[in-house]
């Protein structure tokens, strides 16, 4: 019997206003010669149990899109679809087309991850697929290192948290695709659009979310300071080491 199918969802759809003055949306600014989606898409196509990648990208940049992931070996494992008017939006338009290649696959994984996070590694979504298909929906991420300050009213702190059971929510975000699915209808039905992420919308319908730690450096960029705290782990001497295999 065939193995259930293992996606990646990516989505692209950010404008990157935060980014400041710049032409490009911030998955597409360069950093050591090659878009920062680029490397993204990369991570998991050449991972061995990833059978395809659906991008979900600004409808003005998709031929754009298209032609970088044409000039990569493993560009025919992406598929690119428009995204949505918000992220929540966004990640249904490429769940849907995802869900509808094998709508009766209850075991179906899909990984939900931003296209802006490049510095992911195989480790990290192996341990997630690992994680959905043993415990349910799982969430990387990251242990805090600094305090972490609860504030009541009035800027007043309320209290301060146990920093041992704090996390960062990073991505992937991995779910069993038919589950994610049916929460994304039944918040459509509900005119709910603005949860912040997926891991929200599941928790909100009830869904129980287990955990799995990623890379310290796996951060997503969003503002110029981001943006050059991944280009210093690009630009380290033996990055490119770890970036093509060495974290196995």
């Amino acid at each position: 019997m065939a193995s259930s199918a293992v996606d990646a969802l990516v989505f692209a759809g950010g404008s990157g206003s935060r980014m400041g003055s710049t032409d490009k949306p911030k998955q597409f600014l360069e950093v050591g010669g090659h878009p920062i989606i680029s490397y993204t898409l990369e991570r998991f196509a050449m991972h061995p149990q990833v059978s395809g990648i659906t991008v979900s990208c600004i409808a003005g940049w998709i031929g754009y899109l298209q032609g970088l992931v044409d000039k990569e070996p493993w560009g025919g494992k992406v598929s690119i679809v428009p995204g949505g008017s918000t992220g929540q939006e966004s990640i249904f338009c490429a769940l849907k087309a995802i869900h509808d290649a094998h709508p009766d696959d209850e075991d179906a994984i899909v990984l939900v991850h931003d296209g802006v996070r490049p510095l992911i590694d195989e480790r990290t979504i192996s341990a997630c697929i690992e994680s959905v298909r043993t415990r349910g929906a799982t969430a990387t991420t990251a242990r805090c290192v600094e305090t972490v300050i609860i504030e009541g009213q009035d800027g007043r702190v309320e209290r301060i948290a146990d920093r041992s059971k704090c996390r960062l929510a990073r991505a992937p975000q991995a779910f069993r695709t038919n589950e994610l699915y049916r929460a994304h209808l039944q918040s459509q039905e509900e005119g709910r659009n603005n949860f912040i992420d997926s891991i929200s919308l599941m928790s909100h319908y009830g869904h129980e979310i287990f955990t799995v730690d990623g890379p310290i450096e796996n951060i997503k960029v969003t503002t110029p300071g981001d943006y050059f705290l991944v280009k210093s782990f690009m630009d380290m001497e033996d990055f490119g080491q770890l970036w093509r295999g060495g974290d196995k």
